[in-house]
């Protein structure tokens, strides 16, 4: 039976998640491609099943358009989707394993390159692609472009392939000042940053030290110029930290269980953000203020939940 869509035009405060359905055996990353629909309370409205996707859909973001945007790296495809809920035609940005992407204020887009280097350190359930005409499976670069795909500037950012050792550019923020990228390599490290106005890369924002078994999950900016952290350690298990812009910790948060790896601060709740766990497929509501979840919702798929975003209006 064909998949149908279900997704309704945008109203404000819904709830964006990507989450394939992941249905090929022979590849634990591949699958329908879909984004579901919440409502702010984190209640279903619908679906849209994806064309011309093939592997996890990750990153999801709203741009100055009022689409929402979000990837396929495997396929190499730049999703986008209208605020009337109906995809849009696909826009061939470049041969590469994009993943994440932030906005200038000049209209361009800032994409990370999910991958790096030739190889796995660890066995792989799902075939990495390769940049055609390589033998590499990425550079771990950012790409600034014009919206309508057209590549302004390549940056040479610094990236430490992570704990499987092919993880590049997997996450991404932009500061308030509109020029430093904030970024990390899921289960590296550190929280990096990159000055795209000046192309030079920045000292880090959060150094970890590896002999303590604490790895960087993802780091993303909040209105008031501060930050959110998740970071997994060995005996700590998954703590949310507020930062301030400088990288120091102003209050930590512990999460229950494993697998948190996506959050983004609401837009219009204050002290509220939308936290998402890759393991589980749990979407929930974190309340900074309290630091109690709150509302949540089960995509019922484990190891899929890779991008939330919700619409401001």
């Amino acid at each position: 039976m064909a998949n149908v869509s279900t997704m309704q035009p945008f109203a404000k405060g819904d709830i964006f998640a990507g989450c394939t359905l992941l249905n090929r055996p022979e590849d634990d990353h591949a699958g329908d491609g879909r984004i579901i629909q919440y409502d702010s309370n984190l209640n279903e409205k619908g679906v849209l099943w994806l064309e011309g996707t093939t592997h996890l859909i990750t990153g999801l973001r709203f741009g100055p358009d009022g689409n929402l945007w979000a990837f396929d790296s495997n396929s190499f495809s730049v999703v986008r989707v209208s605020p009337q809920g109906k995809q849009l035609p696909r826009i061939h940005f470049a041969d590469r394993a994009l993943s994440t992407c932030v906005f200038t204020r000049n209209g361009e887009v800032v994409m990370g390159e999910h991958l790096v280097s030739d190889k796995s350190k660890l066995p792989l359930g799902t075939t990495l692609v390769k940049v055609p005409g390589t033998n590499v499976f990425g550079y771990g670069h950012a790409y600034r472009f014009t919206l309508d795909g057209k590549l302004v500037k390549e940056y040479s950012t610094a990236t430490n392939g992570g704990m499987a050792g092919f993880l590049g550019v997997t996450t991404t923020s932009l500061a308030a000042d509109d020029r430093t990228l904030v970024y990390t390599s899921e289960t590296g490290f550190q929280v990096y940053r990159y000055d795209i106005v000046a192309d030079q890369q920045l000292p880090d924002l959060v150094t970890l030290d590896p002999a303590a078994g604490e790895m960087a999950i993802l780091a993303t900016h909040r209105a008031d110029g501060t930050l959110l952290f998740i970071k997994a350690g060995r005996a700590t298990g998954f703590t949310l930290q507020h930062l301030d812009a400088d990288g120091k910790v102003l209050r930590s948060y512990p999460l229950p269980g494993a697998g948190w790896a996506n959050i983004t601060p609401s837009p219009l709740e204050k002290d509220m953000v939308l936290l998402g766990n890759f393991f589980t497929g749990t979407v929930a509501k974190f309340d900074l203020a309290t630091g109690a979840l709150g509302a949540k919702a089960e995509t019922n798929v484990k190891k899929s939940l890779a991008g939330i975003a919700q619409y401001a209006g």
